[in-house]
C-alpha cells in the first residue's frame, strides 16, 4: 500500500502540474484512493507555501497581512488534518492483519508526520531548482542553489529510505505506530482565548 517511491514521484507531478497553470482544481483526481489521500495532503501544504510567501510581500497592507494569516491558520489546520487522516487511513488498512503488534517498539514518527515532511521537501526542491536555472540570476546565485538542490535531493532520498523501512518494519510486527493528535488550538474558539474573549457580550475579567 505505501510505497516512498510512489509518493515522491506523485508529489513531483503534482507540484509541477499545480505550478503550470493556478486553475487546476485543488482536488486530486488520482485514481488510487491511497494516493488521492497523500495528494490532497501535499496540496494543502502547496497552498500553505504560496499563501506565506503573499505574507512576505514588502507591499503588503496590514488589511492585507492579517487576511493573509486567518488563511495560514486554516490552512496548516487542513494541512495537519490531512495528514492524521494518512496515519488514520494506513490503521484502518492494517487492523485486519492484526498490526501493528502492541509489543513491538514504538516509532517516535508516524507515516503521515514524515510523509508531510516529503511534501514540504518537493516543495523547497521545486523551487530551488527553479532558482538554480534562472536566466537572469548571477552565476554565484546558480552555484548556491545547485548546492542546496544536491542537500535537498540527498535529506528526501534518506527521509524516504527510512518511510519505506518503518512501512516495512510495521508490516513485520517489529516495530509499530501510533497516529498522534496534533491538538493545534489556535482555530478552536473554546481553546484560544484571543477567540473567546473577543466574543460580543462576553463578560471580561
Amino acid at each position: 500500500m505505501l510505497s516512498a517511491e510512489a509518493i515522491t514521484q506523485l508529489h513531483d507531478e503534482t507540484t509541477r502540474t499545480w505550478h503550470m497553470s493556478e486553475r487546476v482544481c485543488a482536488e486530486s483526481s488520482q485514481p488510487d484512493q491511497w494516493l488521492d489521500r497523500v495528494a490532497r495532503q501535499h496540496r494543502a501544504n502547496f497552498d500553505l507555501w504560496h499563501i506565506e510567501d503573499e505574507a512576505r510581500s514588502p507591499g503588503a497592507s496590514n488589511a492585507r497581512l492579517a487576511d493573509v494569516k486567518r488563511r495560514i491558520d486554516s490552512t496548516n489546520q487542513l494541512r495537519n488534518d490531512l495528514a492524521e487522516e494518512l496515519d488514520r487511513a494506513l490503521l484502518e488498512w492494517l487492523e485486519p492483519q492484526r498490526l501493528p503488534r502492541e509489543e513491538a517498539p514504538l516509532h517516535s514518527e508516524s507515516p503521515g508526520l514524515i510523509i508531510d515532511r516529503l511534501s514540504i521537501l518537493a516543495l523547497k526542491i521545486y523551487h530551488t531548482r527553479e532558482e538554480a536555472e534562472r536566466k537572469d540570476a548571477p552565476a554565484e546565485h546558480t552555484c548556491r542553489n545547485l548546492e542546496r538542490l544536491a542537500i535537498l535531493e540527498e535529506q528526501r532520498g534518506d527521509l524516504a529510505r527510512c518511510l519505506d523501512k518503518l512501512w516495512r518494519e510495521t508490516l513485520d510486527g517489529t516495530r509499530r505506530f501510533k497516529l498522534y493528535r496534533q491538538m493545534k488550538m489556535y482555530n478552536d474558539p473554546l481553546l484560544n482565548p484571543a477567540i473567546y474573549r473577543s466574543v460580543p457580550g462576553e463578560k471580561r475579567d
